[in-house]
Parts: C-alpha cells; sequence; structure tokens
C-alpha cells in the first residue's frame, strides 16, 4: 500500500514540474532532479530482486514470503511471495501474519529502554531491586545479575529451552524455576542464548509497568508504529484473515504442522507480525528511536541497544561478516564494511530476519513459513537487497548455503552406510518393562511420565510425549521423527541400592551435566488413608516402635532413645527414613490387606517388627 502511494508521489511530483516549467527550457528544481535520479538509481538496483526471490525460495522449497525494505526512512519494496496456505493456494500479502520469533527481542528490550527513559528501571543495578524473587543456582550470580546481563545473553546459564518448550509453566513459575537450572559459565564471562532471560526481562517489564509485557509493547510500541496487524500469540494468529501456516521441510517434502503456542515464552519470541507492520519498526529503529516526529525510546537507549555488549564467538568463516558482538536485543557486526545490526527468528515453521544498515539508512526484513533447519532464505534475502542498495556486486550466499547443505547430507548419509553407531548390540534392560513405570521429577524441568505403550515404553515431559525404545542396557531413545523435538534423545535410568529405579536423565542441555529426575511415590502413598493403615505399635529388638502421622500427610516413627524420623514414601508399602541414608522400613500385610509386620532395612542388618 505505502509503496504504491510513494510512487503516485513521485509520478506527481514530476507531472508538477513538467506543467510550471516555463516555455524557455528552464531546468527543474536541483531537489526534483535528484529525486528522480535517486528513483531510478532504487529502481535500477532492484530490477531482478523478484525473480532472485522466486529462484531462492524453489531451490528451498519455501512455501511463502513476504518482504519490507526500507531506504532513507521510505518504504521502498513491499510485497508478499508464494504461499500463506499450501493446501488452499493462497498468497501471501504484505499484511500476513508470520511468527518472528526472537526478533521479539528487541521489542522487550525497547519496552525496558522506555523504563529506563522513565526512571522506573537501570541497566546496570541487580534484578533483585526490581524483581526481589529472582534467584539463579548460583547465590552470587544471583546477587549480581543485572537487567544488561539478562538481554545480553552473559549470566553463564546456557539455554536450558525444553523448561519452557515442554510445558505451559506460567512466567512467574518459570522465573521460579531458574534457580535449579545448572549454569555452565561465570556471569559475563561467555555469550550463552538464553531465552528464559529474556522472558524474565519482560516478565520484569510487566511488574514494573503495572499491566503485563503484552500490554505494555502493545500501547508504548505497537500502537504508535501503527502496526495494527501484529500480535503476542498464535491462538490470536489463527483468528486472523490473514495468516501463514506453519511448514516443515522433512526429507524434502514441504508439510504442514501443529502450531505450538509460547505464550509463557512470549517476551523472548512471542510476536507474530507481517512486513507492513515490520516496515514501521525498521523506520523505528533506523529513526534512533524516533517515529512519525515524535521520540519514543530516547536516542541514548537507542544507540545502546545497537551497540557492542559482549562478544560473541566466531570462527570468521566468511570475510564478509566479521568480530559479531550482541548489542541490546540486537546483534552487531559488519557486513563488506558497513555496520550491521540485525536479529534472526525461528520458531516451530517460522524463520525471519531483520537488517539494518544504520549508517546507510538501510534496512530489510523479510518472513517466511518454514522451519529454520531447512531454510537459511530470510538471511540470504536480506543480505542479497544490501549488496544490490549498496551497489556491490551479489555475494553468492544461496549457492554457499546449498553447498553447506549439500556436504552436510553427504557425510550423514555416510556414516550411516558405514554403520557408525554407539549402540551396543544383543543387549536387555536389566529390569522387567513395569518395574521402569511410574513419575520422575526434576525442580527445574518439571516431570517426565513413563507408561506402557505395547510391548515398549512411552515417555512425557510436562506436555511433551513420545514412544520410547530400547537403545541398549538401561538406555532407552525416543525414536526419529523431525516434529518430535525430543526425537533420538536418549533416557538413562539408574537403580538405587536396593536394586529399585530410583531416577533416570536425559541430555536436555548439552552444556552442562545430563538433567537427573528423581523417582516419585505415586500419588496414594501421600494420602492420608493409605498411610492410616500403617498407624499403631510394633515390636522390634525388646523396644516398641510407635509410628503415627504428623501434620496433614506425614508419617513419622519414634523408637525410645533415638529421635523421631519421617517416613518418605518411595514405593509400594516401603518408605525411607529421610534422616538417615540407607534405612528403610517396608511394610507388611496379610491375605486380607491388613499391616501384620515391618521390616527395618540398615546397612548390615535387617530387623522384622511384629505389630502389637
Amino acid at each position: 500500500m505505502r509503496k504504491a502511494a510513494g510512487v503516485l508521489v513521485l509520478t506527481t511530483l514530476a507531472l508538477w514540474a513538467a506543467s510550471v516549467r516555463p516555455a524557455t527550457s528552464a531546468a527543474p528544481p536541483k531537489a526534483i532532479v535528484q529525486a528522480e535520479a535517486k528513483a531510478a538509481a532504487t529502481s535500477r538496483a532492484l530490477d531482478g530482486l523478484d525473480a532472485f526471490i522466486e529462484s531462492v525460495m524453489k531451490d528451498w522449497k519455501i512455501p511463502g514470503l513476504s518482504l519490507a525494505v526500507i531506504q532513507n526512512g521510505q518504504v521502498i519494496w513491499l510485497k508478499g511471495y508464494g504461499y500463506r496456505d499450501l493446501e488452499k493456494k493462497t498468497p501471501v500479502t504484505p499484511h500476513t501474519l508470520f511468527a518472528i520469533g526472537s526478533i521479539s527481542k528487541s521489542f522487550t528490550v525497547t519496552a525496558m529502554g522506555m523504563l529506563v527513559d522513565e526512571g522506573k528501571l537501570d541497566w546496570d543495578k541487580p534484578v533483585r531491586e526490581f524483581l526481589p524473587e529472582f534467584k539463579l543456582y548460583d547465590p552470587i550470580a544471583s546477587e549480581r545479575i543485572t537487567p544488561r546481563d539478562l538481554v545480553t545473553h552473559r549470566t553463564g546459564i546456557p539455554r536450558h529451552d525444553m523448561v519452557w518448550y515442554s510445558s505451559d509453566f506460567s512466567r512467574a513459575e518459570l522465573v521460579r524455576r531458574l534457580r535449579y537450572l545448572e549454569p555452565s559459565k561465570d556471569i559475563r564471562t561467555t555469550y550463552q542464548y538464553n531465552n528464559l532471560m529474556f522472558m524474565t526481562a519482560g516478565y520484569m517489564v510487566g511488574r514494573l509497568s503495572g499491566a503485563s509485557w503484552e500490554e505494555f509493547v502493545r500501547q508504548r510500541i505497537f500502537t504508535p508504529l501503527g502496526m495494527s496487524d501484529s500480535n503476542f500469540s498464535v491462538n490470536d494468529s489463527e483468528k486472523a484473515p490473514d495468516f501463514a501456516m506453519p511448514y516443515q521441510n522433512t526429507k524434502g517434502e514441504v508439510k504442514s504442522i501443529s502450531i505450538h503456542n509460547i505464550d509463557s515464552i512470549g517476551p523472548a519470541g512471542a510476536i507474530n507480525s507481517s512486513a507492513d507492520d515490520m516496515s514501521r519498526y525498521v523506520i523505528f529503529q533506523l529513526g534512533k528511536g524516533s517515529y512519525g516526529g515524535k521520540q519514543l525510546l530516547s536516542a541514548n537507549n537507542a544507540a545502546e541497544m545497537q551497540s557492542p555488549q559482549m562478544v560473541e564467538q566466531s570462527s570468521d568463516r566468511y570475510r564478509e561478516i566479521l568480530l559479531p558482538t550482541y548489542g541490546l536485543g540486537l546483534g552487531v557486526t559488519t557486513y563488506r564494511g558497513h555496520k550491521l545490526v540485525s536479529h534472526g527468528g525461528a520458531i516451530d515453521g517460522f524463520t525471519a530476519e531483520l537488517a539494518l544498515l544504520p549508517m546507510d539508512n538501510l534496512g530489510v526484513a523479510v518472513l517466511t513459513n518454514l522451519n529454520s533447519d531447512k531454510n537459511p532464505v530470510s538471511v540470504i534475502v536480506a543480505y542479497n537487497v544490501l549488496d544490490r542498495l549498496l551497489g556491490l556486486e551479489p555475494v553468492g550466499w544461496n549457492a554457499r548455503f546449498l553447498e553447506d547443505e549439500r556436504k552436510s547430507k553427504a557425510s550423514e548419509e555416510e556414516a550411516k552406510k558405514k554403520g557408525f553407531t554407539l549402540q551396543k548390540p544383543r543387549t536387555h534392560p536389566s529390569h522387567d518393562l513395569g518395574d521402569y513405570l511410574g513419575e520422575y521429577e526434576n525442580p527445574g524441568y518439571g516431570v517426565i511420565g513413563i507408561e506402557r505403550e505395547g510391548d515398549n515404553l512411552k515417555l512425557s515431559l510436562n506436555l511433551l510425549s513420545s514412544p520410547l525404545r530400547h537403545f541398549h542396557y538401561d538406555v532407552f531413545e525416543t525414536p526419529e521423527n523431525p516434529v518430535n523435538p525430543m526425537e533420538q534423545t536418549k533416557v538413562q535410568f539408574f537403580m538405587d541400592v536396593k536394586g529399585e529405579i530410583a531416577s533416570l536423565s536425559m541430555p536436555l542441555e548439552p552444556h552442562v551435566k545430563d538433567i537427573v529426575f528423581t523417582r516419585r511415590p505415586p500419588k496414594a502413598m501421600a494420602e492420608r488413608s493409605f498411610l492410616e493403615s500403617f498407624v499403631g505399635q510394633y515390636e522390634v529388638g525388646g523396644a516398641t516402635a510407635m509410628i503415627s502421622i504428623q501434620g496433614e500427610n506425614s508419617l513419622v516413627i519414634v523408637i525410645p532413645g533415638q529421635p523421631k524420623y519421617t517416613l518418605v514414601p518411595v514405593r509400594g508399602t516401603t518408605f525411607d527414613l529421610k534422616e538417615l541414608a540407607g534405612h528403610s522400613i517396608e511394610f507388611k500385610l496379610d491375605a486380607t490387606g491388613r499391616v501384620t509386620e515391618a521390616v527395618f532395612y540398615q546397612p548390615g542388618a535387617t530387623f522384622v517388627a511384629k505389630r502389637k
């Protein structure tokens, strides 16, 4: 819409210039000549762009793409390509909604900057001053981490993404669980991408503003910029008249996939937007926090966002892109000698790219509806547009990425053909499958359930589930399935000293030790009616042990001359003594189900206590 209007303005100016020229051959005003020359140069630079995009989309099997190009504060290209819905052949428009994934992070930082401008937040004071309940695994880091640390990926904590991806934990609950997530580095030493920290930053925005992150961003960013298409949830996108379906490329076949709700992690990546709306955001960012003549974010904080804060690790593979760093919610590097501020976005079935050349007043937003692991197209298109408008010979990014993909496939096929595997053949589990069933819990990640599925097992991690097949010994594996985020993940079960399956571990975060889940007792063991059946006196070695219920649902044992011990449910009718490692009690039942005796197990000895 605005592209067409821009063309209309230029045409009107040209007609006006011709109409006011005197009969003599006086030269047209200099400004008009320069504007016409600039428009013509831009047109020549982008000549053939449509054909290039369509070719790249074909190479990578991209269903749909939407593009916005901004130069000198004006939208010079706004167009949709392909389909937002492959099955219905519904075309993409400049207003088609796509998930922008982690580009959302810069919106969260913009909101934080506005609070800093108002004196409600300080980049460099401890987070605990603004969010008292904030607590991390490392108590020193808990006291030192600042809002700036949260949004520069330098807290020392790796991603731990399965905590939020597998669950519907609220933001408050996710913040509470941070204290159980192991760090892998000291604070401010290493760049480690982390969505949970940005979620925390957004949660803090809501607390400080007295509303929610969504409401603050809507009122302070979306509305002033006129971003009327954009929203914060896939649930809202599904109700919109013009939204893109998510797709995944699985072994060369493009299929639609289920929309995954990520509302809880919203400040890190849940915004959905259109090329038209993103063009406004690009103008705002290039305008140093100003839009439509109004300074929405101070120029100082806008500059902070686009200034290096943390050095990223880099292989310097491409000479066109050097010395990558991270600003506040935006990457900062160079592209062919020009300062590049950018951020990618990737979430189930969508991949996007925001690329700004602030010193050249150029910006590009590319939105696509295909998963990121088979989709470098948003970057390819963004760089090609920048090459054209900078007047440089375009780099063959598409050919480079296609060659990388070819080599990757060839390497994977070679490994398969040669039969390379870690699996030990002809092994079996140490227990019957029924012994592995139950619930296992980690205070950070939540609950894993193991149940029977025919002759095999089934695993569920919070809201996600998958079949579980024996791999070797007491290690099981989720099967190959490209749409399952837990695809081919190993699960290892562990026994306690009594030979019982007591815990399991999964490599859910590769930068720390495998995450351990401890077996939970059956829920029935915590019910008062169940515990009451064990209450009574038991005679053991001439002494009488008294077992009673303390509080609501806690079983305790008192033996004369000894402290009181708490009985912790394990499974069946077996309890561990909380205060004595290696000690347990198993209650025995007769044929009628009545408790007749208790067996006391301790290191080096076993005793039978008869019930009186």
